[in-house]
């Protein structure tokens, strides 16, 4: 009985969340060069930046029809400064470095054609010599209630961890 009040609560939450208007039709495929989206402004927020002048831009590539996931194309020139990753992100880079301290501590440099993940709700520092351009697959985390519907769904049907939609 807990599970089901547990499972229809995740669904109400879910169903708060559907807009009331009717949604506006987004294209099957949307692509597009790096070169050809058009850069704008992206301020790093002043009370992160650590060292340098690093200035940012971003474009926006895509957005699901649920706005919770996006893709955007992202550069900024040298400096050092924490970053917060508010969604998870995964990001390859596409030209350029960055050295990156991961707030558990561990070190990374990622350079040109790397792939890297970063787990929403967490901090890391990015120190750029000179550049870096990425790609970055952006994905809202689900409110905890209905994560744990999806974990909960996944165990009573036995579901292996899966491929992360590739064979799902």
């Amino acid at each position: 009985m807990a599970l089901k009040m547990m499972l229809a609560g995740a669904a109400a939450m879910m169903l708060r969340q559907l807009p009331l208007v009717a949604p506006v039709e987004q294209a099957p495929l949307v692509s597009g060069a790096p070169d050809d989206l058009p850069m704008t402004p992206a301020p790093i927020e002043p009370s992160w930046i650590i060292a340098g002048d690093p200035v940012a831009r971003v474009a926006l590539h895509s957005r699901s029809k649920d706005e919770a996931a996006s893709t955007a194309l992202w550069d900024c020139t040298a400096g050092e400064f924490r970053w917060f990753f508010d969604w998870d992100e995964t990001v390859i880079i596409l030209e350029g470095e960055v050295h990156v301290t991961a707030q558990d501590g561990s070190q990374r440099t990622l350079r040109k054609g790397d792939i890297a993940y970063f787990a929403g709700k967490t901090w890391a520092t990015w120190r750029i010599d000179n550049y870096v351009r990425k790609i970055a697959f952006c994905r809202k985390r689900f409110p905890a209630p209905v994560a744990l519907a999806y974990q909960l769904r996944n165990m009573l049907r036995g579901d292996k961890p899966s491929q992360g939609g590739l064979a799902a």
